[in-house]
């Protein structure tokens, strides 16, 4: 646990540190945010806010994710002689740090070209699929496919597995390699384009992100508590969890939760400096990729459950508008909706994180339940 408190400690603190420096610098290369002529009216004066915050707490991350592991590598082994603990970097560091920084590029290429055009408008919803669907299955199969040394023969030796999963793998439902590498395209274009609709508030998409990385944080320290691949005297008489690299995902989300805390004191209302898409798909990809390596994909729309309601409010909006002619909200996503509704914009924030808090409290009751039934 030790490496993981300092991973986050170090992605908080330099992501505090380092982000009103890269908010200067934006500023003064002009990369402010372009404002979308059709949104709320109040949004106008947030124009020619420094974007593409994103760029820092990914690089923030990916620092922190590699002194975790100078941590692991230093402490003493008698510390942790009843589990096994990876101290070179793993097959699931690769598919979740390679998923956020190839999401955050795709979204890096979009805050450019709108920057570039000083428009709202950046790449096309298709070429934006299009990036996120090549990096899902870029590491997608690579989830599925490749094993690595292990050094276990009980622990699965591959990052994801060919079956469906809530709080742990469930073999009634298999899926085929190829199956779960096409739900993983959905996964990943789910997640992050869910990210990307709840970033339309200050500090809305930054709170809640963090909140589900607090989750996996949680659930990855839990699996590697009571995990297979280390046999010692404190896991469960009655039930392991079978995960490649749970210290790893506790890990990452660790690190991403802690820059997500640094991000949100500059990100928060009035926000000085926006996240932009880079931040937005790369924090999606990220938590796709999260479920998918915990085994806990069906658990996933519990815990990102702010991220679906306001995905399905641009669907029902859409679909509406489509067959009826008419829109159910007054804008969508739904934040906007309650904004034209004349709810201040911190009261949106901040009831929404409520909502944000309710899912990752019943994703991980639901989690926690299921060990109690099957361990107890």
């Amino acid at each position: 646990m030790r490496a993981v408190i300092i991973a986050a400690f170090v992605a908080f603190a330099l992501t505090l540190a380092l982000t009103p420096v890269a908010a200067s610098l934006f500023r003064r290369l002009k990369a402010g945010q372009p404002i979308r002529s059709d949104g709320p009216q109040t949004h106008l004066a947030k124009a020619g806010t420094p974007t593409m915050g994103g760029v820092v707490f990914i690089a923030t991350t990916v620092i922190a994710y590699v002194v975790g592991h100078l941590v692991l590598m230093a402490l003493p082994e008698s510390e942790t002689e009843a589990f096994s603990r990876p101290t070179n970097f793993t097959a699931t560091g690769l598919v979740l740090i390679g998923l956020f920084v190839t999401c955050g590029f795709v979204g890096f290429i979009d805050d450019w070209l709108k920057l570039r055009r000083k428009h709202s408008g950046g790449i096309s919803g298709r070429m934006k699929m299009l990036g996120l669907t090549g990096a899902a299955i870029a590491f997608g199969v690579v989830a599925l496919y490749y094993t690595g040394s292990i050094d276990s023969d009980e622990i699965s030796d591959t990052v994801a597995t060919p079956y469906l999963s809530f709080t742990q793998q469930i073999d009634e439902l298999p899926l085929t390699k190829i199956g779960a590498v096409i739900l993983f395209i959905f996964i990943v274009n789910a997640t992050a384009n869910g990210v990307n609709l709840t970033d339309g508030l200050d500090g809305l998409a930054t709170g809640a992100s963090m909140m589900a990385f607090l989750a996996y944080l949680i659930v990855g320290f839990w699996q590697y508590r009571h995990w297979c691949g280390g046999a010692g005297e404190n896991l469960s008489a009655n039930y392991c969890y079978d995960v490649r690299d749970p210290l790893e995902i506790a890990l990452i989300a660790g690190a991403a939760a802690g820059a997500m805390f640094g991000f949100l004191w500059w990100n928060t209302y009035p926000a000085k400096i926006f996240m932009g898409d880079s931040g937005s798909l790369s924090l999606g990809g990220l938590i796709g990729g999260l479920a998918l390596a915990s085994k806990t994909v069906l658990l996933l729309p519990i815990i990102g459950g702010l991220f679906v309601i306001i995905t399905f409010s641009v669907i029902i909006q859409i679909a509406s508008f489509k067959m009826t002619g008419r829109r159910v909200f007054r804008m969508s996503p739904l934040q906007h909706h309650f904004e034209l509704a004349g709810w201040s914009e911190v009261t949106i924030v901040v009831r929404f994180w409520i909502i944000a808090g309710i899912g990752v409290g019943i994703g991980l009751g639901f989690f926690f339940a299921d060990f109690l039934r099957i361990a107890g």
